[in-house]
């Protein structure tokens, strides 16, 4: 500055020596002002190279004269403001412009910045050359942070705005939780947030986000700050997540999804905690006493919004609910009534003017008791004082009277009514025509009268049983076959006192016949058991359970009537000595027909006529085994079909050739009485025409027997190792056949002859020939 004085002074020439020295002061004064006035001062060239700075520069950006000069403005400034400043410099180079004004931010010496407002001036020579261009940077970073804050809280509040708008158009949860989210992230400025409430397990869970994914929602669903029953709780944030005091296990999912801050926000309803908002930030965030504000109010807003949609939602509900309930109450076919503490009518339906026959509007603030006869009017005023105690009646059944006059049987339940303090108002009444089901109890009671007068009246034992096999009723018969009284609800099963088997073996209560009845659920029948009265004596009988069932099918007990067979057993007893000592008698009168009839054939001196008399005694043998068969059996009706043909073939085996063997194979079924004497003949006629005509092997000669059952009939066989014969051709010509023919149809069966092999059957029905 002191050369460029004297510069000026040397032109002047003229001037004395006091004019030098106030040019000099005011130089001086210049260069002072230029140091110290309140704005950056710098000069650059072309490229943007620092030449001269003064010391308010260095004090903004703590850097000395020396370290700046030769530096680029560019260098100082924030990368991302840059390119705005460039473009301006590059039109002021070339003319286009003289000055501009531009803010951008400052790097200062410690790596902060500060916000400038610059403005550049050109500098140029007399031909419009640029020599260099001068910038004045004013500090305006306290005003951009007011504008900036201003600006967050303009975004806040229209973010509330915002959101309380929408809150007013939303008619469901997941649209609030929606609504919310945008709230959130717009007035927070964060990237992402969700919103979680605790449900009926009081586990807090997402029913709202943005921007998280599925692995994350899932590692931290549940977690909580607070406890559900916790007063007044305060937000919580973590500016620096990996800085945080969180768990490291909760540190690394938070680390995992991308998140470097993070707020929990709680959200209440009446002072009750319900949930949480989260707002997370991807970088570290700083969070201000106006974030924390503007969370808490969204937060009420949202817990305000959520009780009113729940509100709405019960109350829609409600409303539905009332409907239901009206047309319920309208349709249904009982009669629904209320009415005050007075007793008087105030709610009358269409069932009610069914069943009593008054209108609504003949009813409708009358006194019940117009129902009420005569003879029970002092019911209502003990149900008005039940009531009034708060007691509930439940299917109290009476009689009421109809606008006619006839009465009706009805079933009646009264419930106390009571306000929005829990008093207790009134009544409402539920009435159930029941004329029906008395009428027909009345019958029931009636039948089961009838019944037990018939089943007294019958001349047998009968009793029943529950399903359980609980003895619940019987006959004066039954107590006198068993010798005893059972007692009802106790004794199980029978009304005896022991049971035995028909051999004498005892018989438990719980196997009894009626016992399997009722554990399989079917009718017994053809069982016999004795009975043993408590004085020792002992009655024979036969039981006849049977379960009986419900509309269902299910069994619910069971009836049992027993015959008493002593004496029909006493009169088998008799009948079983007459048929033994007629069997003796045949036996011992056959033998000696036999005898003769044997003796007979051995005397006579024509071959024909010890042929004739030797097949009447195979004959008869035959018929004697037979009869032998009869004799062993202890059934006086029917023997084993086994046992007589062992003992038919034994008896023909006597009179064959020693080397000629019977073989008896299969051998099953019952065999009637009148069935023995034809069967005997005929198996011996077919037993002597196999050893006659069928055996050709001489070295073993064979013939197999059997009498089988199968499907209601019984076939009896002979087997020989003949080639068998023609039945059509020798039906005339022999006279054993004919007699096996007249024989087959005396018991109804089919005779029948094959070749291959040679066999001979008889089928004829297993029951007794008629």
């Amino acid at each position: 500055m002191q050369e460029r004085v004297a510069r000026v002074i040397g032109r002047l020439g003229a001037f004395d020596h006091r004019q030098a020295e106030g040019v000099l002061t005011l130089d001086a004064r210049l260069a002072a002002t230029y140091e110290h006035v309140g704005a950056g001062i710098v000069e650059i060239d072309r490229d943007g190279r620092m030449l001269r700075v003064n010391q308010h520069l260095c004090e903004l950006t703590g850097y000395s004269k020396q370290e700046l000069l030769g530096r680029t403005i560019f260098q100082e400034t924030v990368p991302e403001d840059v390119e705005a400043d460039l473009q301006q410099f590059n039109r002021q180079l070339a003319g286009e412009i003289d000055r501009y004004t531009i803010e951008k931010r400052i790097y200062r010496r410690d790596g902060s910045h500060f916000w400038a407002e610059v403005k550049s001036s050109s500098v140029r020579d007399a031909e419009d050359r640029f020599l260099y261009a001068v910038r004045v940077q004013h500090d305006i970073t306290d005003r951009k942070r007011a504008e900036d804050a201003l600006a967050h809280r303009m975004r806040e509040q229209a973010a509330l705005f915002e959101f309380s708008d929408r809150l007013q158009y939303v008619n469901s949860a997941q649209k609030i939780h929606d609504v919310a989210l945008d709230a959130i992230i717009r007035a927070l400025a964060c990237e992402r947030a969700a919103i979680l409430l605790f449900d009926s397990s009081d586990v807090m869970r997402f029913v709202g986000w943005r921007g998280l994914s599925d692995a994350y929602r899932k590692a931290v669903e549940g977690h909580s700050p607070w406890t559900r029953n916790e007063k007044n709780p305060e937000p919580i944030y973590f500016e620096d997540v990996p800085d945080s005091g969180l768990s490291n296990e909760l540190k690394e999912t938070i680390a995992a999804e991308g998140i470097g801050a993070v707020a929990f926000i709680p959200i209440q309803q009446d002072g009750q905690l319900i949930g949480k908002f989260m707002a997370y930030y991807d970088v570290p965030h700083l969070f201000t006493e106006s974030e924390v504000e503007v969370a808490l109010t969204l937060a009420r807003q949202l817990g305000f919004s959520i009780a009113r949609i729940e509100t709405e939602i019960a109350r829609r509900a409600a409303e539905r609910d009332a409907l239901r309930l009206v047309s319920i109450v309208e349709c249904s076919d009982d009669a629904i009534v209320s009415k005050d503490l007075s007793g008087n009518i105030q709610t009358w339906n269409a069932g009610a003017q069914r069943l009593f026959g008054y209108t609504a509007k003949e009813a409708i603030g009358q006194p019940v008791t117009m129902l009420i006869p005569n003879d029970r009017q002092d019911e209502e005023p003990n149900i008005l004082a039940r009531l009034r105690r708060g007691e509930r009646i439940h299917h109290y059944e009476t009689v009421r009277r109809h606008k006619n006059g006839h009465l009706i049987y009805i079933s009646l339940s009264v419930s106390p009514v009571r306000d929005g303090f829990g008093q207790i108002i009134g009544a409402s009444k539920i009435a159930r025509d029941i004329t029906e089901r008395k009428e027909a109890q009345r019958k029931l009671q009636e039948s089961e009268q009838r019944l037990q007068e018939l089943i007294a009246a019958i001349p047998a034992a009968i009793y029943t049983t529950d399903a359980e096999g609980k003895i619940t009723y019987y006959n004066e018969e039954a107590a006198t076959l068993a010798g005893r009284r059972p007692t009802l609800g106790s004794d199980e099963w029978c009304v005896t006192w022991k049971l035995y088997h028909p051999d004498g073996r005892p018989l438990p209560h719980h196997e009894c016949p009626m016992a399997v009845a009722l554990k399989e659920g079917r009718a017994i029948r053809n069982a016999e058991a004795i009975a043993e009265r408590p004085d020792g004596t002992r009655i024979p009988f036969i039981p006849f359970p049977t379960p009986l069932r419900d509309a269902s099918g299910k069994v619910v007990g069971a009836i049992n009537m027993l015959v008493d067979i002593s004496e029909r057993k006493q009169a088998e007893s008799q009948q079983r000595l007459l048929l033994n000592e007629l069997n003796h008698r045949v036996k011992n009168n056959m033998q000696i027909l036999h005898s003769l009839l044997f003796t007979s054939a051995k005397r006579a001196k024509s071959d024909e006529v010890r042929q004739v008399l030797e097949e009447a005694t195979r004959r008869v043998a035959a018929m004697a085994a037979a009869q032998r068969a009869l004799y062993v059996s202890t059934d006086a009706s029917r023997f084993a079909a086994s046992d007589f043909l062992q003992a038919v073939c034994q008896t023909v085996q006597q009179t064959l050739p020693v080397d000629v063997k019977i073989v008896c194979e299969t051998a099953t079924g019952v065999l009637s009485n009148d069935a023995a004497m034809p069967l005997s003949l005929i198996l011996n006629e077919l037993l002597t025409n196999a050893v006659k005509h069928g055996i050709k092997d001489c070295t073993t000669p064979t013939i197999r027997v059997g009498l089988t059952e199968m499907d209601g009939e019984l076939e009896l066989y002979v087997e020989d190792g003949g080639d068998g014969f023609d039945l059509d051709a020798i039906r005339k010509t022999s006279s054993g056949l004919q007699l096996v023919l007249g024989l087959a149809r005396q018991l109804h069966g089919t005779f029948q002859v094959t070749r291959v092999p040679s066999r001979a059957s008889l089928r004829f029905a297993a029951g007794l020939p008629s």
